[in-house]
């Protein structure tokens, strides 16, 4: 038997929950092994695909190290793995859930304080004034110190936290935070305020891939069949598809085209437009008197090609 495709999803939490709600939407049902305390789950439908359940922390190490082929976590986790990460891993799918953004905050006493411009200015008077570098308190060392150092802000000194980051400055342990956010409500609530310009990563769950990990032509091909069928439930989503009796006619050719150069794919005895363009195209068709027109959402749209599959393979080829 070929080595399986390995897996890597998230083992506890919201995010958890989050994936496998997706993964039964697209059919992919996971299934633990030895009961809901297992670490190990096979795929609906997919026996050449295992999945290990790891902490999302642990599944961006691992797929930088390229000990899994697949694995969803957080962005902000993969863009910590420093370096050039997308040479080292491939982003296939932004999911949509486990949503937060990495910013800067600063106490709402700074009244001044408003840009990394100003936070560049009251770091070098700290320094001038005391002889002492501003403190951050950070768990994301190396996404801090690429945005600091690309708006010209070296006066500073990296407390390292591993805890309640947000709680530092209040504490006496940091002048200032770099932390990741969903709602703002904990910054606010702990005296804090996102800099204008501070906002570092806009991060979500993505589906990615381990461009570091050996890849055989079987895990290539059961990579290809989970992606089609990822990004045909994906498509389907965003999609419905129109039917009417047929006529024939240069009247009905003519709305069809132009349908057609608007984004509509055509289909037997009808056309698959995006949902969101459904009432445009019902009333080109109306005034066109084709009809009566049924509209239906399909499960599952399947195209020819497949462009995370295609960025895999051409990922994996160029490694």
């Amino acid at each position: 038997m070929s080595e399986p495709l390995i897996m890597a999803v998230p083992s506890k939490g919201r995010l958890k929950e989050q994936v496998e709600e997706w993964l039964a939407d697209c059919g992919l049902d996971l299934k633990a092994s030895g009961g809901s305390r297992g670490y190990v789950a096979a795929l609906k439908g997919q026996p050449a695909v295992v999945v290990r359940l790891l902490s999302a922390g642990d599944i961006a190490e691992a797929l930088d190290a390229g000990d899994v082929h697949l694995g969803v976590t957080g962005e902000d986790l993969l863009r910590e793995r420093g370096g050039d990460v997308d040479a080292r891993v491939q982003l296939l799918r932004p999911l949509g859930f486990g949503r937060a953004d990495l910013v800067v905050a600063v106490p709402k006493s700074w009244l001044d304080v408003d840009t990394m411009a100003d936070l560049e200015a009251v770091a070098h008077d700290t320094v001038v004034r005391t002889g002492r570098r501003m403190r951050v308190a950070t768990k994301y060392l190396v996404q801090t110190r690429a945005f600091f150092a690309a708006h010209g802000v070296t006066d500073y000194r990296i407390t390292e936290s591993s805890g309640a980051t947000e709680g530092a400055p209040a504490a006496g342990t940091a002048e200032l935070v770099v932390d990741i956010t969903t709602t703002g409500a904990t910054l606010v609530a702990n005296g804090l305020k996102v800099l204008n310009d501070g906002l570092i990563l806009s991060s979500q769950a993505q589906f990615a891939a381990s461009l570091r990990a050996s890849w055989s032509a079987g895990q290539l091909a059961a990579a290809e069949r989970v992606l089609r069928i990822i990004e045909a439930r994906a498509a389907a989503r965003d999609s419905a598809t129109l039917v009417w009796p047929a006529r024939g006619d240069a009247a009905e050719a003519a709305v069809v085209a132009d349908l057609v150069a608007r984004g509509a794919a055509r289909r037997p005895n009808g056309l698959l437009v995006p949902a969101r363009d459904v009432a445009d195209a019902s009333l080109a068709l109306a005034a066109a008197r084709l009809g009566p027109l049924t509209v239906s959402r399909p499960d599952f749209v399947y195209d020819l090609d497949c462009a995370p599959y295609d960025a895999l393979r051409t990922g994996v080829t160029r490694v």
